[in-house]
C-alpha cells in the first residue's frame, strides 16, 4: 500500500485529561482515543483509495472477508464477513461461507450480492480503481476490466444456493484468502452509492460494516469515529477515535507532549533519538519498503545507463544513519523479514562506477546533463531524505538536482497523470506475501507510475503466484529482483520500514504489528 506518511514511528504518551472538551468535539476523554492523521484522507471510497491514511480510517470502519489476527507475530488469517473458507484440491475455486448475522449500520443486512457488486465496480475500468489488479486471477476479471468482457456474469464470482460466495481462479492461488482482508475487496450498498454520487463517503451517507462508524468529518482538521453498537463481533472497547489532521511532525508531537493527542503515526527523525530513551519505546519490524521511482518516458531517464548511475550513486547507510531509526538500507525490492528478501541483489553503492556510467551515457561533461526534479509529498522526514539524496548526487556525480513538494493528496494526483523525473513513493504490505510487492510494478499495475514495463518481469511474477515449491519460488523472485534493479532499474531501493512506537500507561493493547495496521476496536483505555 502506498505510504503517505514516512511510517517510521507510532508514539502514544499519557494525556491526562479525563474531561469533556469543545475543542475535541464535546467528546468524553476518557472514553476517547486521541490519534493523529498527518494528511486528510485523499478518499474514503475503499475502491479508489490505495494510500494508508486512508485505509486507517476505513480499516476501522469496514471489515472484509477475512482478517489478520494483529496479535500474532505470523499474522494468521480469522474470519470475519465470511466464518470459514475452503478450497478445491487445485486451490482454484474458493468458497466462503459468510455470516447470517451481519448488518450495516442502518439495519440492511449484508449479503453475497454486497461482494458481487463490490468486485464489479472495482474491476470496472470506468471506477478507476488502483488495486483492481487485485482480482485479476479470478477468472475473466482481467478481460471484464480490459472492456473485452462486458457481461459481468461471465466473471468468476457468484452466489450459490445457501447464500456462499463461490470464486473460480484463472491458475492456484494459495494465499487467495489474505486479499481478502484489504480494503480494495471490501463490500459496498449499490443503493447507498447511488444516492449519494460523489458524497457518499460523507457522514451523512456512508453505510459500514466494521466495528466503528464515521461520526464526523471535518475536513482539514479530524475525523471522529464511534462505536458501531450493531456490529456483528465483539463491539469496540473504547467508544470513539478522534483522529486529528495535524500535517507537521513537529506540531504534532508539540501537541502530544501537551496530552492534546494521544499517538502519533509519525515523529520527526531528528527527535528519534530522544524518543528512544523513553521507557515507553517500541521498536518492531515492518514489512515496507521507501523507494525512489524514475519515469522512464523523460528525458535523461529513458536512459538505463543514467538511471543505472543515479542508482549506485546513493549511499543508503548514509540515509539510515541520517535518520537513526533503526532502518535497513536495501537494494532490492523486498523488504527485510518477508520471504523472498535477498540482500545480494540490487545495484551496490559504487561512486567511481557511477561516474563512469554516467560518461558512457554521454554526459562526461556535466554541465549537459538535463535538468532533472525528484518530487516528494510534503513532509519534514521526506524532505530530509530528499534533501540527502540531492547532496549525494551533487557530491558524487557533480549534478544538480531540484526538489518540488505537493501535499499528499495532490502527489497522488500528479503521479497518476504525469509522474515527475524522479519520484519518492513507499509500500507497505497489503498481504504478507512478495507478490504484493512485485505486483505493484507490473505492466497492468495502476500503481506503477514509472512507465516502465516489461514482458519477462510480468511473466515472472504471474508464475511465482502458482508455484508452491518454496527453493522453486525464491529462484523465481529472485530472478524477477535482478531484472526490476540491476538490469532495467526503474525504481530505486532505499531502506526497509521499521515501526517506533511510544505506548503510555493510558493505553493498553494499542496496535502494533509488521502491516502497519492501527485497528483501535481492542484499545483500552485506563
Amino acid at each position: 500500500m502506498k505510504i503517505s506518511l514516512l511510517l517510521l514511528s507510532l508514539v502514544v504518551f499519557t494525556a491526562g485529561c479525563t474531561k469533556k472538551s469543545s475543542g475535541d468535539y464535546n467528546l468524553n476523554i476518557s472514553e476517547t482515543i486521541r490519534t493523529n492523521l498527518s494528511a486528510e484522507p485523499p478518499s474514503l471510497d475503499w475502491h479508489k483509495s490505495s494510500d494508508t491514511t486512508s485505509s486507517e480510517v476505513t480499516g476501522n470502519v469496514m471489515d472484509g472477508l477475512t482478517q489478520y489476527n494483529l496479535k500474532d507475530p505470523n499474522l494468521s488469517l480469522l474470519p470475519a464477513l465470511a466464518e470459514k473458507w475452503t478450497s478445491s484440491k487445485d486451490q482454484k475455486t474458493w468458497t466462503f461461507v459468510l455470516r447470517k448475522d451481519v448488518k450495516w449500520t442502518d439495519g440492511v443486512p449484508f449479503t453475497a450480492q454486497n461482494m458481487i457488486d463490490a468486485w464489479e465496480r472495482l474491476l470496472n475500468k470506468d471506477t478507476g480503481a488502483l488495486y483492481a489488479y487485485f482480482l485479476f486471477n479470478v477468472k475473466n476479471a482481467k478481460k471484464y476490466n480490459a472492456g473485452e468482457i462486458k457481461d459481468f456474469a461471465q466473471v468468476g464470482v457468484k452466489a450459490n444456493a445457501a447464500g456462499d460466495l463461490v470464486v473460480e481462479l484463472e491458475k492456484p492461488q494459495s494465499y487467495f484468502p489474505m486479499l481478502l482482508t484489504h480494503h480494495s475487496t471490501f463490500p459496498i450498498r449499490k443503493d447507498v452509492i447511488e444516492k449519494g454520487g460523489e458524497n457518499w463517503t460523507r457522514p451523512e451517507h456512508i453505510q459500514t460494516l466494521g466495528a466503528y462508524k464515521l461520526n464526523i468529518w471535518d475536513n482539514d482538521k479530524a475525523l471522529v469515529l464511534e462505536r458501531n453498537e450493531n456490529y456483528y463481533g465483539d463491539k469496540a472497547k473504547t467508544k470513539f477515535v478522534l483522529m486529528r489532521i495535524v500535517k507537521e511532525t513537529s506540531t504534532a508531537l508539540k501537541m502530544f507532549e501537551k496530552g492534546q493527542i494521544d499517538s502519533m503515526n509519525e515523529v520527526p527523525s531528528l527527535e528519534i533519538a530522544r524518543l528512544k530513551e523513553k521507557p515507553q519505546f517500541r521498536l518492531s519490524p515492518s514489512l515496507g519498503i521507501y523507494y525512489f521511482g524514475f519515469n522512464v518516458k523523460k528525458k535523461p531517464f529513458d536512459n538505463v545507463d543514467v538511471r543505472k548511475a543515479i542508482n549506485m550513486a546513493i549511499d543508503r547507510e548514509e540515509i539510515v544513519k541520517l535518520l537513526n531509526g533503526g532502518q535497513k538500507g536495501i537494494n532490492g525490492w523486498l523488504p527485510v523479514g518477508m520471504f523472498g528478501f535477498n540482500g545480494d541483489v540490487g545495484i551496490k553503492f559504487n561512486r567511481e562506477a557511477a561516474a563512469k556510467l554516467l560518461d558512457k551515457a554521454g554526459y562526461a561533461d556535466r554541465t549537459k546533463f538535463p535538468k532533472i526534479t525528484i518530487g516528494f509529498n510534503t513532509n519534514e522526514n521526506h524532505q530530509r531524505v530528499t534533501e540527502n539524496i540531492q547532496a549525494q548526487l551533487k557530491r558524487n556525480l557533480g549534478i544538480d538536482v531540484e526538489l518540488q513538494n505537493w501535499e499528499w493528496k495532490s502527489y497522488n494526483g500528479v503521479l497518476q497523470a504525469d509522474a515527475p523525473q524522479m519520484y519518492r513513493m513507499a509500500w507497505i504490505a497489503d498481504f504478507p506475501d512478495p507478490d504484493n510487492f512485485f505486483g505493484l510494478i507490473t505492466s497492468d499495475s495502476e500503481n506503477n507510475h514509472t512507465n516502465w514495463s516489461n514482458p519477462k518481469f510480468d511473466e515472472l511474477v504471474k508464475k511465482g503466484v502458482s508455484v508452491g515449491n518454496p527453493v522453486e519460488r525464491k529462484k523465481i523472485y529472485d530472478e524477477a529482483q535482478k531484472i526490476l534493479t540491476e538490469t532495467d532499474v526503474p525504481v530505486v531501493p532505499i531502506y526497509s520500514y521499521v515501526n517506533h512506537q511510544m505506548v503510555s500507561d493510558r493505553i493498553e493493547n494499542f496496535p502494533s504489528n509488521a502491516m502497519q495496521k492501527f485497528e483501535y476496536k481492542d484499545v483500552v483505555i485506563k
